[in-house]
């Protein structure tokens, strides 16, 4: 019981520092979430987002930090 909730605890930190992340590049105009390559379809009554480019990136991003992590851990 003792582990999870040391993983319970770090997941939370580092989602607060995602948040703060986010928040910080929000603000200094980051284009992220507005890349060409990201779809935005407004109809009448509807609007569709599809953020393709934006998930590439991070994708791409997260992939790299868990490589580095875990030849970081060996």
């Amino acid at each position: 019981m003792m582990e999870l909730g040391k993983l319970l605890v770090v997941f939370g930190a580092v989602l607060v520092v995602v948040g703060i992340v986010v928040m910080l590049l929000g603000r200094m105009n980051f284009p992220l979430g507005r890349l060409p390559g990201d779809f935005l379809y407004r109809g009448k009554s509807t609007t569709v987002y599809f953020p393709l480019a934006t998930s590439v990136v991070v994708s791409v991003v997260l992939s790299i930090l868990v490589y580095v992590v875990s030849r970081w851990r060996r």
